[in-house]
């Protein structure tokens, strides 16, 4: 198993110099095919009529959607052709409301997706719906990004965050092309207590299984320190030089404003590392 189709979505300007290099670098190390989706969306709010609208108006915003796209796909064709790579490149115009369906139906065919973190004083409010789009309907693993910090194909520390759950043992079969090449491999429980009451030695089955990959894996239980899990595992994670931090995505409501639960939002916000999700 290993990552051959890479995908990444760029919306804005500022992404080609932020998210490319990384993207480059991750599908370079994993010798991998990286497709570019360069998108200009229309955040116009479709079915509503305004006092003062015209068409002129709506024609003047899906042209200024579409040179922004082809001004992401000129500057990211720049980069990539510097770059020894298998690549492709499409720009596309959306509108607000498919941004979802048009991330999904690329994700679905990619074996991994990277975009960037979701939540920051400059991202839109579209940014988390790529990410949900690409886990929950694309059915494709995430790896988000953390600022600077740039993913690893053999990663020096990797810290699963391990509960018990059916989303995080998909996350961790997701990321076993990473984990298998990672110097070390934490599984890390917080508060055992609290997701499996009945297991009396947790963690052990899932260490066996990688273990039977090749995987140099440990486990550690900590309790839960501090008001939010999340919290734990990102000062675990600063505490032991971890550089890639692997967790389920939870949904737990069909609202697109609100379907990544709170842990999974609050780990996103707080992230100092890459975090791979998958659902």
């Amino acid at each position: 198993m290993s990552y051959k189709t890479i995908l990444t979505i760029l919306t804005e300007p500022e992404h080609v110099d932020a998210v490319l290099p990384q993207a480059i670098a991750f599908a370079d190390g994993a010798q991998a095919h990286l497709d570019v989706l360069c998108l200009g969306i229309d955040r116009t709010q479709m079915g509503y009529y305004y006092a003062g609208a015209t068409a002129l108006m709506h024609q003047e915003t899906l042209a200024f959607a579409q040179s922004m796209a082809t001004e992401i796909e000129t500057a990211a064709r720049a980069m990539l052709e510097k770059s020894s790579l298998s690549w492709g490149v499409d720009a596309m115009l959306a509108q607000s409301a498919n941004v979802g369906v048009l991330t999904a139906r690329r994700a679905r065919f990619a074996d991994l997706v990277i975009l960037p973190k979701p939540y920051g004083k400059d991202q839109s409010h579209d940014a988390p719906i790529l990410i949900e789009s690409a886990m929950f309907q694309g059915r494709s693993p995430v790896l988000v990004l953390a600022g600077d910090a740039a993913p690893a194909t053999a990663p020096r520390r990797a810290v699963i965050a391990w509960n018990e759950s059916e989303e995080a043992l998909v996350a961790t079969r997701r990321a076993l092309p990473l984990l298998k090449a990672a110097g070390a491999v934490e599984v890390l429980i917080v508060a055992p207590e609290r997701h499996a009451a009945d297991v009396t030695d947790p963690g052990a089955e899932l260490g066996r299984m990688l273990s039977r990959h090749g995987v140099k894996v440990e486990i550690t239980i900590v309790p839960l320190t501090l008001p939010r899990v999340s919290e734990v595992i990102n000062r675990h994670v600063a505490d032991t030089g971890a550089d890639l931090v692997v967790m389920g995505a939870y949904g737990h409501s069909r609202f697109r404003e609100a379907i990544l639960g709170g842990a999974t939002r609050n780990q996103l916000e707080h992230a100092t590392v890459p975090v791979l999700m998958a659902h």
